[in-house]
């Protein structure tokens, strides 16, 4: 890539390593585009695995002579691969991708029919099952590309006749979602019995809760039905519209029962004090943002120019808010330690403190397992056992909404009204030891 930025493919190149598996049947269109690589898809293929790729309306406009079509073209590149080809960039920032032996190429524009069409369909078998990213390389200097994109990324049956458009470390979950849904339908239909059971100890917090419970399940009834009809037909079909919409309310839903929760309102409290009011005004809005991040890395794919903007912005606005909502936390158990010094229920505030810090400190390990284990998993299983982190993902998800749910259900005597003798004394001793330091 003559006279080209050495960082940029670089960055690009380790981009592969971080963003999710793409799917589906895409349709794109690349205009005036001067970038040196853009990675189109990554896919995991089986041993019956195929790339179809389709190009028409193509030009390429150079401020030098004209560019040599060869120095054009599209390539697949392995994970393993993907070191040894920044070695060869490291050693020679001119070097064209092309040209390198690590690669798969697939063919250049010395294959495109000849003009006005400009256009090149084939489909590839692929030879060596494994994780492959989809590049289009561009090592003409000072040359902008033109063209309509069509890519079909997937692997054919045993038979050689159906074909599945999932990843195939992701063929598996249309029915992990399913079951999981199928959990959280269930998980409602029990929160409302219980509620009803206890409806002398509901509070509006617990209608918040079901609230959240129900649209999970139908979030992720929404997801296996995306996940179903992509790996099916290559096409989500209008599913994915519905899945945005829930993840939508879900998320914002999920943190806000967090912060209503961590305040106490409702059933500790009736109202919200100012700087309570202030967390959700921060926090709800970030997650707006949040979700129209997720929905442009989602819907475009890493061929966009400000896709690894969009993830930055979307991590670093859901670290924002797994902050913001710690502290409603923290200020409820040192307002209930200063309270309890003055109003004589040693034994009532000890059991509150006792159930805030058991609150925090789910908390703190939803968000960690959530956001760090599962990267993790992502990041070190094999190609072929990436659902294994969608499965730990929504299994923390399900016992965390248990925890929590267990923590505050709707009953007449609970932790609260501990008002027995002896652990009111024994609750003086431990609140006089501050034994709730955070």
């Amino acid at each position: 890539m003559t006279k080209l930025p050495f960082i940029f493919p670089v960055l690009l190149l380790l981009t592969t390593l971080l963003h999710p598996t793409f799917a589906e049947i895409k349709n794109l269109k690349i205009t005036s585009d001067s970038r040196p690589m853009i990675l189109f898809e990554r896919f995991g293929f089986t041993h019956t695995g195929q790339t179809t790729i389709s190009v028409s309306s193509v030009s390429v406009i150079s401020s030098l002579s004209s560019p040599e079509p060869s120095r054009l073209g599209f390539f697949l590149l392995s994970e393993e691969s993907l070191i040894q080809v920044l070695l060869e960039l490291q050693q020679n920032p001119s070097f064209c991708v092309l040209d390198s032996k690590y690669i798969i190429l697939l063919f250049t524009f010395q294959d495109l029919s000849p003009p006005p069409h400009s256009s090149f369909n084939h489909t590839y078998p692929i030879t060596s099952p494994n994780e492959y990213s989809l590049f289009f390389a561009n090592c003409a200097p000072e040359s902008t590309v033109s063209m309509d994109v069509h890519t079909e990324l997937y692997n054919l049956d045993g038979r050689g006749r159906v074909r599945d458009f999932l990843s195939a470390g992701l063929t598996q979950l249309p029915t992990l979602y399913s079951f999981f849904s199928l959990l959280y339908f269930a998980f409602f239909a029990f929160w409302i019995y219980f509620c009803f059971k206890n409806k002398t100890s509901v509070h509006r917090i617990h209608a918040l809760m079901g609230a959240l419970v129900i649209i999970k399940a139908l979030n992720l009834l929404s997801a296996a039905e995306d996940k179903h009809y992509v790996k099916v037909t290559g096409t989500p079909h209008g599913w994915d519209v519905l899945f945005y919409i829930f993840q939508f309310i879900r998320v914002v839903l999920l943190f806000t029962v967090i912060v209503l929760i961590g305040t106490g309102w409702s059933f500790l409290k009736p109202f919200l004090q100012e700087k309570e009011k202030k967390v959700l005004m921060i926090v709800i809005p970030l997650q707006v943002l949040a979700n129209v991040a997720s929905i442009v890395i989602g819907e475009t794919g890493p061929f966009i120019k400000d896709w690894v903007t969009w993830n930055q912005v979307f991590l670093l606005v859901d670290i924002i808010c797994c902050c913001a909502i710690i502290f409603p936390i923290v200020w409820s158990i040192k307002s209930l330690k200063e309270t309890s010094k003055t109003d004589g229920k040693a034994a009532k505030n000890l059991a509150k403190l006792t159930l805030f810090r058991q609150f925090y400190i789910v908390v703190i390990g939803y968000l960690y397992f959530t956001r760090i284990v599962v990267f993790a998993l992502r990041t070190i299983a094999a190609y072929k056992y990436q659902w294994v982190a969608n499965a730990a993902e929504e299994c923390a998800s399900l016992v965390f909404y248990a925890v929590i749910f267990y923590m505050f259900r709707p009953v007449e005597r609970n932790e609260y009204f501990v008002l027995d003798d002896e652990e009111e004394e024994a609750a003086e001793m431990a609140l006089r030891e501050e034994e709730f330091e955070l």
